[in-house]
């Protein structure tokens, strides 16, 4: 399943500031709570979301990350890790590969770039699946006394 907010958002203005440029990324897309780069980014980077993120996925892209080396890393909790990552991976960033008895996980493709295109063709294609639910629905109810 492919799951994911998508909301209409004021122009940003892009800074240098890499984390501020994340942060308003993040929660535009629902990932991590709405949030007000501008004056909450000290609650942002303690976040364990913004955090596994910025500090694992962005950091070291291509690197698969066990399961027990994030939590340790970031110091958190199985549960708190499992649902980041599964929020992470309906938005299909992610991929998953099993390494001995765990999962490792990265950002698909080992980039940004590569699991954003990704993402981009799962909006193209459910975009187009409703479209035609629409058309359907439309033609059905035109035709109804």
């Amino acid at each position: 399943m492919f799951k994911m907010t998508i909301a209409s958002s004021p122009q940003r203005i892009l800074n240098n500031d890499v984390e501020r440029n994340l942060a308003y990324f993040l929660s535009d897309i629902g990932y991590i709570p709405r949030m007000n780069p501008d004056t909450d980014m000290d609650t942002i980077r303690r976040s364990a979301g913004f955090r596994l993120f910025h500090e694992c996925f962005l950091r070291d892209p291509q690197k698969y990350w066990e399961v027990e080396e994030i939590m340790s890393y970031l110091g958190i909790s199985r549960t708190t890790l499992y649902r980041h990552l599964n929020k992470l991976k309906s938005m299909d960033v992610l991929e998953e590969a099993h390494g001995g008895r765990s999962k490792n996980y990265r950002l698909r493709g080992g980039s940004l770039e590569s699991a954003w295109n990704w993402v981009e063709i799962n909006v193209r294609m459910t975009m187009e699946n409703y479209r035609k639910i629409v058309d359907t629905v439309w033609n059905q109810a035109k035709k109804q006394p």
